[in-house]
């Protein structure tokens, strides 16, 4: 099974960005799309970018992927 992950683009360098998700950051390349920004959201999979959303959507995401995480851990 595959996983992308919504992450916010903090820093760019060329085709190389930073993304940030919960705090951690990661390297993303960031070749296969077309204007990313600083502060936009894309998804992250294997080290690349592969899509942008906005940012309701992104939110919407990561509250979803956070929902199951705590069922799956116990914590809820």
């Amino acid at each position: 099974m595959c996983l992308g992950i919504p992450v916010k683009i903090v820093e760019k360098k060329g085709n190389t960005g930073i993304g940030e998700i919960g705090g951690v950051k990661r390297e993303v390349d960031l070749r296969f799309l077309e204007n990313v920004e600083i502060g936009d959201f894309v998804i992250l999979h294997a080290a690349f970018a592969i899509q942008k959303l906005d940012e309701k959507e992104a939110e919407e995401t990561l509250s979803l992927l956070n929902a199951l995480f705590e069922i799956e851990s116990g914590t809820d």
